[in-house]
């Protein structure tokens, strides 16, 4: 990067001015975004009351839950526990929920905790001789364990023991604290970063996909009910198709356009109030908000495209790195609007249709067919 003065820089050959994108980040951030998956205390108001109680109302996931059900009847015939379960998958799915509706199928006790929220034996020590037979012990986030943490839950899930270090050195001694027959439920959107170790004590592993259109139409409608909002068939179709896929995210924009409609209207969130709302928010028709088109204007607008190193496009649109790989990225990608390549983020074709812009096909010069002889252009990009 070559700095001209304070106001100026230039990136790959263009230059700009940093007044440009002065707008990018204006009281914006992760908090303030209606599409958001992360968890927050709004959607804890109406939370416990939106949950289904058990799997015929939960809707979607119908494998997961075909599953879930033949285990279930068997570990009761048996009167044994339920092996060890690992829920993961994007945020905002319903893995908290099912951990609830399966200690109520099962008919037993949950004790909820989150990985990061484990930090010492003691406390895991702690919450594990709470337990009864054949409760549940749910743990979210499970991937931020501690390694020490993981050591002692070891023999916890295999052998239902917790050995109990006391003194150190020589002198130090174990001894075995016998632990009732409980199941484990571990949640996690990064599957990947779990050990393998940890990983393979799970007897039932399952993957909680996003959910289509039609499943959230029903999520909205039944929420809506619970919450007494009245809302017409295309108010609550209008709701689902910008929700990306995520049944916490509905319910939340439900709750805003209910807002709205309260205050624009007469109270009923038809099709007509829904799309004013959603738009006032800034959620277009596939429920990318400012945020994700900013992030694929840039790309496209001021690096042709891409490839663009990510901290680069971090710069330029004000975020952290940290954030558009974590938030922002994920999405672009599943709908197909962003590639990850090793020389950076690239829009593809699909990105620039959506905004409405040309599409073009670059051309770059790729230097492992040089060294194979071959001295023809690659087309990228695509």
């Amino acid at each position: 990067m070559v700095i001209e003065n304070e106001e100026t820089e230039e990136i790959s050959g263009l230059i700009y001015s940093h007044d440009n994108f002065s707008d990018f980040s204006d009281d914006y951030n992760e908090e303030s975004r209606v599409v958001s998956t992360e968890y927050r205390d709004e959607d804890s108001n109406a939370d416990i009351s939106l949950r289904p109680k058990d799997l015929s109302e939960y809707i979607g996931q119908e494998n997961v839950k075909e599953q879930l059900k033949i285990f279930i009847d068997a570990a009761r015939g048996r009167g044994d526990a339920l092996d060890h379960v690992l829920l993961y998958g994007p945020p905002g799915l319903g893995k908290t929920t099912l951990s609830s509706i399966i200690a109520h199928e099962m008919g037993v006790g949950i004790r909820t905790s989150s990985g990061p929220a484990i930090e010492k034996q003691g406390d895991l020590l702690g919450m594990l001789s709470q337990l009864s037979e054949s409760d549940i012990f749910f743990i979210d986030e499970i991937h931020r364990l501690s390694r020490v943490i993981e050591e002692v839950l070891y023999p916890s899930m295999e052998d239902f023991a917790y050995d109990l270090i006391l003194g150190k050195g020589p002198a130090a001694q174990s001894i075995p604290l016998k632990l009732p027959r409980f199941t484990l439920i571990g949640a996690t959107t990064r599957a990947g970063q779990l050990t393998a170790p940890l990983r393979d004590r799970f007897g039932v592993i399952l993957r909680l996909e996003l959910y289509t259109p039609e499943e959230l139409l029903i999520i909205v409608k039944r929420s809506a009910g619970i919450l007494g909002i009245e809302i017409e068939e295309n108010g609550a179709a209008e709701i689902a198709s910008r929700s990306r896929g995520t049944p916490r995210i509905a319910n939340r924009i439900l709750k805003r356009v209910r807002d709205y409609a309260q205050v624009k209207g007469d109270g009923i969130i038809t099709g007509e109030i829904a799309d004013a709302a959603l738009n006032m928010y800034k959620i277009d028709k596939l429920g990318l908000d400012s945020t994700d088109r900013r992030m694929l204007e840039s790309i496209i607008k001021f690096f042709e495209g891409g490839p663009v190193g990510l901290d680069t496009l971090a710069a330029t649109i004000g975020e952290e790195a940290i954030t558009l790989e974590d938030v922002y990225e994920p999405f672009l990608m599943q709908i197909g609007f962003l590639n990850r390549t090793p020389r950076g983020r690239c829009a593809t074709r699909g990105a620039y249709e959506h905004l409405g812009m040309e599409y073009k096909i670059r051309e770059y010069y790729n230097p492992q067919l040089s060294l194979l002889g071959d001295e023809s252009e690659v087309k990228g990009n695509e």
